[in-house]
């Protein structure tokens, strides 16, 4: 049988074409490769001793008509009229579940589509506070084309952009090279960790922080809840840290990340890389995926990403795929834990992964769509 390396020697040109259009890494993925075939363990389980968060980890927003509260809204107005914030929306998944479309292309409302609320959302910060931040969407291969085609001439490649995301191929369990029923290799995102180089490579980044911008609001596509505030955005800057990272209370069906200990150092886990001897139910908070970031510490950010393996099927069979995961970047920045509500017009984590979920999801949706003004 020929070699993983002999494998993408042959890859059929338009493969081979897009693989190089979006920085395909063949060495990373012989590395990987190698460690699969000879049965090394990757499952990225910590060594360690593993805390839940002390007492003063996970903190709130003071009270709405305190000083305090009203400092960092006075903060975020002012940061958000200088047009030092920009909007980073993760947009490179596809709704397997809703029939493999482009997500964002999805109605959330009747008539709205998850991208049309985006763009009511910058339309109605514009409107209040003078200046529209700029929103830009990380797309992948599978997404941009249609992200772009939706957006038509509001695309203008700096105050409304897309930048597409790493492409990589998907392995047998045995470490070659899967190939689908068409004889096809199957190709695949490489997980939302791509964010800070696909960022830094497209240039609008160091233009950003060059024109004095100063912070990101990262957050997925599909929750909705994700919003620019100014309160979050004063919060932020005033804390000092490069990331601030929201966590809600944790439902007993949450999966994901959570804020624990290692060694003592507080960060971001998935649920995955745990050891059993650690129960993650005494975690009683959750990470939405949605950070407010410093965008000079994400612009000079060097860091040596770990790609985890995925077990996935395609037409059946077993694949593997290797992502590397956005939180991990609390690891190497300084981290602030600010806990949110996740219900109620102030709701942050409105997320969406299936059409029942959607139809649930839809009066939450219009009602904070409708509370922050995108929605008349």
């Amino acid at each position: 049988m020929a070699s993983l390396a002999e494998e993408l020697t042959t890859l059929p040109a338009d493969v081979r074409q897009r693989l190089d259009r979006h920085g395909f890494d063949s060495a990373r993925l012989l590395r990987l490769g190698e460690r699969l075939a000879r049965g090394e363990d990757d499952s990225g389980v910590v060594t360690g001793k593993i805390e839940a968060p002390y007492a003063g980890d996970v903190v709130q927003l003071p009270e709405p008509g305190s000083a305090e509260h009203a400092r960092y809204e006075a903060l975020g107005t002012q940061a958000l009229r200088a047009g030092q914030v920009a909007l980073v929306v993760l947009a490179g998944g596809m709704a397997t579940r809703m029939g493999g479309v482009v997500k964002a292309l999805v109605e959330a409302l009747p008539g709205k589509t998850f991208l049309d609320i985006r763009l009511a959302e910058i339309a109605a910060l514009k409107q209040k506070f003078g200046v529209a931040p700029p929103l830009w969407l990380m797309t992948s291969d599978a997404t941009d084309a249609g992200i772009r085609a939706a957006l038509g001439d509001k695309l203008d490649g700096e105050s409304i952009a897309c930048f597409v995301q790493g492409l990589s191929l998907r392995l047998t369990p045995e470490g070659g090279l899967f190939v689908d029923d068409e004889g096809k290799p199957s190709e695949h995102a490489p997980g939302h960790g791509d964010l800070p180089d696909a960022l830094k490579a497209s240039g609008l980044l160091a233009k950003f922080v060059a024109r004095g911008g100063k912070t990101l609001l990262l957050t997925n596509l599909d929750n909705l809840g994700g919003t620019l505030d100014p309160v979050l955005v004063g919060f932020h800057l005033a804390h000092g840290k490069p990331v601030t990272s929201e966590v809600v209370d944790k439902l007993d069906e949450d999966r994901g990340g959570i804020p624990v200990r290692v060694d003592g150092k507080l960060r971001i886990l998935e649920e995955f890389r745990i050891p059993a001897s650690f129960d993650p139910r005494t975690v009683r908070v959750f990470n939405t995926n949605t950070f407010q970031l410093d965008a000079a510490a994400i612009l000079e950010l060097e860091m040596d990403w770990r790609f985890f393996t995925v077990k996935k099927k395609v037409q059946g069979k077993p694949v593997v795929q290797f992502e590397r995961i956005v939180n991990e970047i609390t690891d190497v920045l300084g981290t602030v834990y600010l806990r949110m509500p996740r219900s109620g017009a102030a709701a942050r984590f409105l997320p969406v992964k299936d059409p029942e979920e959607l139809e649930r999801r839809r009066p939450e949706i219009e009602l904070v769509a409708r509370s922050q003004g995108f929605l008349t």
